[in-house]
């Protein structure tokens, strides 16, 4: 008998080798779920109640009224009603599930089973032709996720779509999908769906109809109804072949159906904005700014007049279309204000649907001689008067010799008449007389902030850029008297049950330079107009204005108002391509001219209600000029000199500002 086995004595327990691999494991997966927390978790979106959750996420919808609240324009989705699953024929649910979830009822939030298929197909052939989202996940994704296609939105849709299928009953999640899906052409949900294809309410759909609707969501741009009406009628009848052959409807009805005709589109579709669509790009961005993006459906009144926007695009278009494409200039623009600031047309370019871009609000060019208003502005603060005498003569600051166009000089010149012809070296000296940083300083209270605290001497023909709306603006501080009015579009904005949540408050112009200077100004300026380089801007009426061109011809400018309106116009190209010689003095003035004109029809000839009661003098033909002298100048005289108090021109020649175009080089070869 063999001996009974010792018994195995058991090794000691090292506890602190056990510690150590137990404290190891505890900080793998403490370590694993911060690392899945922070990849996944700290940035899930909050799922709301379940009511809240037929407005989350929900893009926003703008709907634009006119000064008389009339609704002028909508833009962004369309929203329908809600609709509710008994309100449907039986067809119409049963479409979606065929197409999109046909285990819906089954599974949870998750189908594992739809997942696998999905992946042996996809790799049968090779590419994605079928995806494994349940109803549960794309709801999920519609509401809170960016479209995105990465493994960290994947995981948050699976675990919203978790929350999602606790918090609600499977008919109500069908119902919250069938609301808030995307169908193309703005439109969200059936509802909406419905009537943007089919002019009819989601309960009158007939089963070709809601095979078409069922089809779009997986690719609502791709499969559009107006847009590929085969691509999506073929899409729709694998809808209907599938409802056949699951035998949720009558096989013989769903292959009547797929034989038949398509359904008749009858496209509700975006209607074009045309020229107004400036005006709403512009208003739409303002909005956000005003009010956030916390409040989806805004109705926004703005300031725009539609009439006066037509007939804006209308005349610039027409002076393009005559003379721009000749002259080498391609693009245009005119913004129109009210006296208090309102924006009353705005045309950001000859078309909108070739070039959205809105050049009154976006481009920045170089105003030129249409700055020189904000340099005799200046001087006269400083002490200057219009009769004073100044000379037009050579003069060289460093290297930098500015001149006028041609070379010529008018010798001994008042600052009235310097500002009618537009002269070059009397704008550099009263610059420089006045101090730059002080005309910058006064550049900056009339609103054009963009311009330098210490600018360099180009600052005095107009070389730093600004926008045409700001250039508007601080012409509009002449216009009020001194008043600062900044423009403004939009009036006020509403929810869309009518809670007030902006208005543009109606207030005073804040005063910013002496009302008597400001008359001396406009006085000078109607002269630019009667005697000067805007001549061909003259429409019957006093009108105060400036012409401007930039260096080589890039950008033509005409700004002027009345005590009614006030217009620039800006015309030149997008790359800064020259001109063929194009001043503003041309095509803008006539552009500003027919404008004007025509706002003007029906308005009384009034003068400005701030004008003093002893208005300074308009002067047209001036006394002669005193003797040269050593303040004046050398004074020479050619083809443009004073006799006998009148600026002459010889026989033939024609007074415009190519005359007397600014001629200096780029602000960076200044050394002043």
């Amino acid at each position: 008998m063999s001996p009974a086995p010792k018994p195995r004595r058991r090794a000691p327990v090292d506890w602190r080798l056990a510690a150590c691999t137990a404290l190891l494991l505890f900080n793998l997966g403490l370590g694993g779920w911060f690392a899945f927390d922070r990849a996944f978790l700290r940035d899930l979106p909050k799922v709301p109640g379940p009511e809240a959750l037929w407005s989350a996420g929900r893009p926003p919808g703008l709907t634009f009224v006119g000064s008389d609240g009339q609704v002028i324009a909508r833009r962004g989705p369309r929203h329908g009603a809600p609709v509710r699953l008994t309100q449907l024929p039986a067809h119409v649910p049963l479409a979606f599930l065929a197409i999109e979830d046909r285990r819906f009822y089954e599974h949870g939030a998750v189908d594992l089973r739809g997942v696998l298929r999905a992946g042996v197909v996809n790799l049968r052939t090779g590419r994605t032709v079928q995806g494994g989202s349940t109803i549960s996940q794309q709801v999920a994704r519609n509401l809170f996720l960016e479209p995105d296609q990465t493994l960290r939105r994947k995981v948050q849709e699976i675990l919203l779509a978790v929350q999602l299928e606790r918090m609600l009953t499977k008919d109500e999640l069908l119902e919250l999908y069938l609301n808030r899906i995307y169908f193309g052409d703005r439109a969200y949900g059936l509802s909406a769906a419905a009537e943007t294809y089919f002019g009819k309410s989601a309960a009158d759909l007939t089963l070709s109809e809601a095979a078409v609707l069922a089809a779009l969501p997986r690719a609502p741009t791709r499969l559009s109804p107006t847009n590929a009406p085969d691509a999506a009628w073929a899409r729709a009848k694998i809808v209907l072949r599938r409802l056949g052959e699951m035998e949720w409807l009558d096989p013989k009805i769903t292959r009547a159906a797929a034989d038949g005709p398509a359904p008749a589109i009858v496209s509700l579709g975006a209607p074009g904005e045309g020229d107004m669509a400036w005006a709403y790009d512009a208003a739409a961005i303002q909005a956000r700014e005003l009010v956030g993006h916390a409040t989806p459906d805004l109705v926004i009144q703005i300031t725009v007049d539609p009439n006066a926007q037509a007939l804006a695009a209308s005349v610039v278009r027409r002076a393009m279309a005559s003379q721009g494409r000749a002259r080498g200039a391609r693009q245009a623009a005119l913004v129109a204000l009210a006296p208090d600031g309102a924006i009353r047309a705005m045309i950001g370019g000859v078309n909108h649907e070739a070039s959205p871009f809105n050049r009154v609000t976006q481009a920045r060019r170089q105003p030129g001689s249409a700055f020189k208003p904000i340099v005799w502005a200046a001087a006269l603060e400083h002490g200057v008067r219009p009769m004073d005498w100044r000379s037009d003569a050579p003069i060289r600051i460093g290297t930098w010799s500015p001149r006028n166009y041609g070379g010529g000089y008018a010798g001994a010149v008042s600052v009235q008449r310097a500002l009618q012809l537009s002269l070059n070296t009397v704008s550099v000296r009263l610059a420089r007389e006045t101090g730059l940083t002080k005309v910058a300083d006064l550049a900056h209270r009339f609103g054009l902030t963009s311009i330098p605290d210490h600018p360099g001497g180009s600052l005095a023909l107009g070389a730093y850029e600004v926008t045409p709306l700001e250039l508007a603006a601080a012409y509009q501080v002449l216009q009020s008297g001194g008043g600062q009015t900044r423009p403004y579009l939009i009036a006020r904005i509403t929810d869309a049950r009518g809670q007030v949540l902006y208005f543009h408050p109606a207030s005073a112009a804040v005063p910013v330079y002496p009302t008597f200077q400001a008359a001396q100004m406009v006085q000078m300026m109607r002269g630019v107009i009667l005697a000067g380089t805007g001549k061909e801007a003259a429409f019957g009426r006093l009108a105060a204005g400036k012409t401007g061109t930039s260096q080589n011809h890039r950008d033509a400018w005409f700004v002027g108002f009345t005590p009614d309106w006030l217009c620039a116009v800006w015309v030149g190209n997008d790359d800064g391509r020259p001109m063929a010689k194009v001043t503003g003095g041309q095509i803008p003035a006539q552009i500003w001219r027919g404008f004007m004109s025509a706002a003007h029809k029906g308005l009384p000839d009034t003068e400005f209600a701030w004008f003093p009661a002893l208005p300074p003098p308009l002067y047209v033909e001036e006394p002669a000029p005193p003797p040269a002298d050593g303040d004046l100048g050398p004074v020479r005289r050619n083809a443009m000199a004073s006799r006998d108090g009148r600026i002459w021109l010889p026989p033939g020649a024609e007074l415009s500002e190519a005359s007397y175009q600014d001629d200096e080089p780029n602000i960076s070869e200044i050394p002043y």
